[in-house]
């Protein structure tokens, strides 16, 4: 009897300290590097605009999540960003319950609010591991098309089922996550244990028209699809992220 319930006791210590060692409130900070000769390969021009020692792009961004929420969006600074043209800074809300997504474009200085469904994702999770910011993570490949593939680097001590931009349902927080050519590169910096406040994690209700990814990218294409720019905007805004 003393036996059964010593294995009840220790089965019951397993099964809480399981529990509280799954993070579910936090916020990642995270460093991207864009390279841009890659982002820009098709414009000859490139090369007269950024110098070789300029090519790679650093911008920082901070996700903010609890059990069903997140919010993904560009650390504020006082610095000005001389080629902020040449990356995207999406603002992306999620709400996990209700399956939403709200994204905040900026496309050539015109801002567009997206309302849609949390994005699916069909992962191949393998048994590569590395080490970010003292967390164990697991290597995941995304083939987003044809010719993009994504690998992303999976913590499931974060249960969060979120990452950088729109992607995630994998089981656990993407803490890195890089384009197959490296053009693009996530890696988290800091992982902070908070609780972020509620209006923090809630878009701020807006009279702003709200569009459907599927509706403008069709517009878009309509009025730019022929041009070279607008193509590779189309690319940039659309087809990854």
């Amino acid at each position: 009897m003393k036996c059964n319930l010593y294995l009840i006791f220790i089965s019951f210590v397993f099964i809480a300290s399981t529990i509280s060692s799954q993070i579910n409130h936090g916020k990642i900070t995270y460093e991207r590097k864009t390279n841009l000769y890659k982002k820009f390969k098709n414009i000859d021009e490139i090369t007269e605009w950024v110098k070789e020692d300029e090519k790679i792009k650093i911008d920082m961004f901070e996700l903010y999540f609890n059990d069903s929420l997140s919010l993904f969006k560009a650390q504020e600074s006082d610095l000005v960003d001389k080629k902020g043209w040449a990356t995207n800074k999406n603002i992306v809300y999620q709400n996990r319950n209700t399956q939403k997504r709200i994204t905040i474009k900026t496309i050539w200085g015109e801002r567009f609010t997206l309302d849609d469904s949390i994005r699916i994702c069909k992962w191949k999770i393998t048994d590569n591991k590395r080490n970010i910011c003292g967390f164990q993570c697991r290597k995941a490949i995304l083939n987003v098309s044809d010719s993009i593939r994504l690998y992303a680097w999976f913590c499931s001590e974060l249960n969060a089922t979120i990452g950088p931009e729109s992607l995630g349902g994998l089981p656990g927080t993407i803490l890195g996550l890089a384009t197959e050519d490296g053009g693009v590169i996530y890696f988290a910096k800091t992982v902070e244990v908070i609780n972020p406040n509620m209006e923090t994690l809630l878009p701020t209700k807006t009279k702003e028209k709200l569009y459907k990814t599927a509706a403008l990218k069709a517009q878009i294409k309509k009025d730019f699809g022929n041009d070279r720019w607008g193509k590779l905007m189309m690319f940039n805004q659309f087809e990854v992220w």
